[in-house]
């Protein structure tokens, strides 16, 4: 017998509780809608949990993509996770409002995410050559592409929905 949609929802929903110890109104607002989408996009960010970029830059990413997509829902939600994880206050201010940290490795990760959006994944032979001479590994570039992939889907989300920020987010 096929799961219905219900039983689907509740099973995302049960799963975002073990995960963050509550529902998100954005998994609360997929799961209602649609729950194949909520499945894949909890999915997705469980996969990429286990990437090669650290926790930390993991949401040095995920605040530059949202920052980009002037996300409401996701500057805030990653702006507590980021500092969970260890960023720095300035440094999450600075990716929200669209600008690049000025510590290295940071300043490498946005920028080529920043690149990689406004060039929609067409980097050129140049570009490459920079972000490998500077440090940034094949691994690296399609693991931002990846977050690009999943935050997309949240960030556009948050936009039809109007979702309203968490009291945990705050």
């Amino acid at each position: 017998m096929a799961t219905s949609t219900v039983d689907r929802a509740d099973a995302v929903r049960d799963a975002a509780k073990d995960a963050f110890g509550f529902v998100p109104n954005l998994i609360d607002e997929l799961a209602s809608e649609n729950p194949a989408v909520a499945e894949t996009y909890l999915k997705a960010n469980g996969h990429l949990s286990n990437g090669v970029l650290s926790p930390a830059e993991q949401q040095l990413v995920i605040l530059t993509i949202s920052g980009y997509n002037d996300c409401h829902y996701c500057t805030k939600a990653h702006g507590a996770a980021g500092a969970q994880a260890g960023l720095d206050a300035d440094v999450i201010e600075e990716l929200v409002d669209g600008g690049l940290p000025s510590e290295g490795r940071q300043r490498l990760l946005a920028r080529a995410t920043k690149r990689l959006l406004g060039k929609r994944g067409w980097l050129s032979d140049e570009d490459r050559a920079e972000f490998e001479e500077a440090g940034l590994t094949t691994a690296e570039l399609y693991e931002i592409v990846g977050l690009i992939g999943v935050k997309t889907i949240s960030n556009y989300v948050n936009h039809l929905a109007g979702t309203p920020v968490d009291p945990q987010f705050q």
